[in-house]
């Protein structure tokens, strides 16, 4: 996921909760603008600017017994939300419980708008939302439009 975003600044809403604080200072350092909420779900960053929003998860926050319906509550407001919707599971490492989650979430969610993304630090978390962040950004896409219609005209003459 090697991208330069750092000379793209956008406005980013944050919920309030402690889970978020490191990905946060990351933002900050990269000058983007940060708006704190209580009204978001814990644990999610908003992109106005791109209508995409990321639901950061752990594997701690899943029960030994994966029925547990809890967390999955939370996802399925999360996707009633938000149009645009990622799911970010956090592991420094992979094993059995965390692709079985992965498996899980992705069957439940089958057919919704929740694209589940697996991340090992919060690195790679505020990379991959810039990342998709950006690309889906509104100067972005029309200007990715705009290219397009050129070449578009440009083969038919």
């Amino acid at each position: 996921m090697a991208s330069d975003n750092t000379s793209w600044k956008t406005t980013v809403i944050i919920s309030s909760s402690s889970q978020c604080d490191e990905a946060s200072r990351l933002l900050l350092a990269q000058q983007h603008r940060i708006r704190r909420s209580d009204s978001i779900l814990d644990s999610s960053f908003v992109f106005p600017l791109s209508g995409t929003a990321f639901l950061l998860v752990t594997p701690e926050e899943f029960p030994a017994k994966l029925e547990n319906v809890e967390p999955f509550e939370r996802m399925e407001r999360f996707v009633q939300i938000h149009r645009n919707s990622f799911l970010l599971l956090q592991a420094p490492v992979y094993g059995k419980k965390e692709w079985e989650i992965i498996s899980l979430v992705q069957n439940r969610f089958l057919g919704c708008n929740l694209k589940v993304i697996p991340v090992h630090s919060t690195a790679e978390v505020v990379n991959g939302m810039l990342i998709i962040a950006k690309a889906t950004s509104k100067p972005t896409v029309e200007n990715f439009r705009d290219q397009m219609s050129g070449l578009y005209s440009h083969r038919r003459s």
